[in-house]
């Protein structure tokens, strides 16, 4: 398969990163954005720690990264349903294109979304 292919292929498929600091709602959020067909998958990293600036001052936290396979089509119902359960005030939710990815995969992304 040419690259062109591969990136044709993947079109409209995303990544879509949120942090929160319990491991308990990362999980119920991961579930119930897959029950709810808004991601085909989630993938919950272990906590890290995060350096940012809130209202002036240099906070630090630890954090779970949740990793969110959804297509484009789910993404912005995707973004309003994590919002509205979100513990934080502005929650981190930003989408990344998947550029190029296995076929099947990006497929099957597709299909757990609709």
């Amino acid at each position: 398969m040419s690259d062109a292919t591969a990136m044709h292929e993947a079109a409209g498929a995303l990544l879509v990163i949120t942090t929160v600091d319990d491991g308990e709602i990362a999980a119920a959020l991961a579930r119930e954005a897959v029950e709810q067909r808004l991601a085909a998958c989630v993938h919950i990293l272990p906590p890290g720690r995060s350096v940012y600036l809130w209202e002036g001052q240099v906070e630090e936290a630890q954090e779970h990264t949740l990793l969110l396979k959804t297509s484009g089509e789910r993404y912005q119902a995707l973004e309003a349903w994590l919002a509205a359960r979100h513990p934080y005030e502005t929650p981190e939710i930003i989408a990344v294109p998947i550029s190029a990815g296995l076929p099947d995969y990006i497929d099957w992304i597709r299909e757990c979304t609709q």
